[in-house]
């Protein structure tokens, strides 16, 4: 089995029950050092994201609200949402081994074992949707996250924005969400949702993990220093750290935020 003729098929896959199965299949043969890097492959630039079939997409401001969490419409918003996120962090960290070439064996390692976690999580929050009797692709979506996939071509840029940047973010949205949901009237649906989101948290703390490590590695090899970081959150989102005082500080030292970034973002000394 080729690596990146592989990945390439399964980046491109339309139909997302296809797309889970080509990866389980690729994903143990790699495990078991069954596949080759072909030396010389040449990775393609892709126009539109893999969900273009399955949901309808939307500018940001345009994706339906997720309020009134004790209806039922409230809780397939918040559940789509999410699998949303998921199901694109699929392909980023499939996109994150697919495009950059040459590099430690580790680097696939790691990406593909978060390919390996959001495929999982995918499927753990779509069940819940599918209790509610709707699936992937039944609510508009927005794009954003492809399109951070298609800005960040470089790897210092790549590890910089996606993990360090986007999903650190969820490391700050996720405690909020949970904290709104158990304030809420006991509901078997809505602990379920709870208790899905706290397994995500504490997985994606790792993920994170792994784009400091590999934004540190990106940085050394390309002799720029690690705080162009915030150059290049300025330069892509412009607004960057919106909501200083709602940072999950503890998570984001656990993914590998140093304490003078963490001051740099919440405006204040916090460690």
């Amino acid at each position: 089995m080729e690596f990146y003729k592989t990945l390439e098929l399964i980046l491109e896959a339309k139909d997302k029950e296809k797309k889970l199965q080509l990866f389980d299949v690729f994903y143990k043969e790699y495990l078991q050092n069954g596949v080759v890097f072909e030396p010389s492959y040449e990775a393609k630039h892709f126009e539109e994201p893999s969900y273009s079939e399955i949901c309808t997409i939307v500018p940001p401001q345009e994706v339906p609200k997720r309020s009134n969490l004790t209806k039922k419409e409230g809780q397939i918003n918040l559940l789509h949402a999410v699998v949303h996120i998921e199901y694109s962090a699929i392909d980023l960290a499939l996109d994150a081994a697919y495009r950059f070439h040459h590099l430690p064996k580790a680097y696939y390692d790691d990406w593909l074992r978060v390919a390996d976690d959001e495929v999982r999580h995918f499927r753990m929050l779509e069940a819940l949707l599918k209790d509610l009797g709707a699936s992937y692709g039944d609510v508009a979506v927005h794009n954003a996250l492809f399109e951070a996939s298609q800005k960040t071509q470089t790897l210092v840029e790549r590890m910089a924005v996606v993990p360090r940047y986007l999903e650190a973010n969820g490391l700050d949205a996720t405690p909020m969400i949970l904290q709104k949901l158990r304030r809420l009237p006991y509901d078997t649906m809505i602990q379920n949702i709870i208790d899905n989101l706290e397994v995500i948290l504490e997985e994606e703390i790792d993920h994170v993990k792994k784009g400091d490590r590999w934004f540190a590695y990106a940085v050394q090899h390309a002799g720029v220093e690690k705080s162009i970081y915030f150059e290049i959150i300025q330069k892509y989102y412009p607004r960057g750290f919106l909501r200083p005082n709602d940072l999950n500080i503890e998570a984001r030292k656990e993914a590998g935020f140093s304490c003078s970034e963490l001051k740099v973002m919440a405006k204040k000394e916090v460690c």
